[in-house]
């Protein structure tokens, strides 16, 4: 099943300089359980398209289909969960009642919510943690619960917006090596966010280049790196090759046209 559809989307804003096009005729699917990264220069639209996805602001035009549903229906059904750089975290509660909120939310019960929380406090490695309140944890740390927190109602779609984007290096390494092994347990379809060329590389089964503003889709690339996503793999000749032609397209000839006609299955 296809898990996102986007269509001739075009998104304009009306600012005191004029009309400026955010997005201008994107065309871009998503299957079930895959990942695929958007990144670009400053501006090009990546976190419109994101937020557009999750129904956080309507096209001008196009449409957006989530699961075979409007994106504001598949918001109101929970069909998806979101990151963002910033883990925004309730300072007054503990690791276990951040990531239990949804579910409260959502009137899951007492026992209901105790075995999902207990069961992504194992997924995300905070186990020793639970009980701890966000000021004690580190930036991999809280980012961890936030990500937890977005998986509490088992969506088959998870929309990260650069949440890594404030980590250190050597963080951020672990934390994108966290991630992939958290996607491959819970099947989700990830869309994900960055500004960083190997993030995007080590991270993603596609990438999708946008051109400068108005952001449109300059080309998709397929990263054949294997399901095995290991520290290793940062060492080989293959990822250095992926980061090389996403860098290529990154800086080539401006994106001329519609997106449509670009492959990006």
């Amino acid at each position: 099943m296809t898990a996102v559809q986007v269509t001739g989307v075009t998104k304009t804003f009306t600012t005191k300089a004029g009309l400026v096009t955010a997005l201008d005729d994107v065309d871009l699917t998503v299957e079930k359980g895959e990942f695929v990264s958007l990144i670009g220069p400053s501006g090009c639209g990546k976190s419109t398209l994101l937020r557009l996805i999750a129904d956080l602001d309507t096209p001008t035009s196009g449409v957006i289909e989530v699961f075979g549903k409007s994106a504001r229906q598949a918001r109101l059904d929970q069909d998806y969960g979101i990151a963002f750089q910033t883990a925004g975290l309730l300072p007054w509660r503990s690791v276990a009642a951040n990531i239990e909120l949804p579910l409260q939310l959502h009137g899951v019960d007492r026992v209901g919510r105790r075995q999902r929380v207990a069961q992504l406090i194992e997924l995300v490695g905070l186990g020793d943690f639970a009980r701890s309140f966000p000021e004690q944890l580190s930036g991999g740390m809280q980012q961890r619960v936030a990500i937890a927190r977005s998986l509490a109602e088992r969506p088959e779609l998870l929309l990260m917006d650069e949440p890594f984007g404030a980590l250190d290096e050597m963080t951020r390494e672990r934390m994108q090596s966290e991630l992939v092994r958290i996607s491959a347990e819970t099947g989700a379809a990830v869309i994900f966010v960055t500004h960083s060329i190997p993030e995007a590389v080590f991270l993603s089964d596609r990438v999708v280049v946008m051109s400068p503003r108005p952001g449109r889709i300059r080309k998709v690339i397929d990263v054949k790196l294997g399901d095995a996503r290991g520290e290793g793999l940062r060492e080989e000749s293959a990822f250095f090759a992926s980061v090389t032609e996403v860098r290529e397209a990154l800086h080539g000839a401006p994106a001329t046209g519609t997106a449509r006609g670009v492959d990006t299955r």
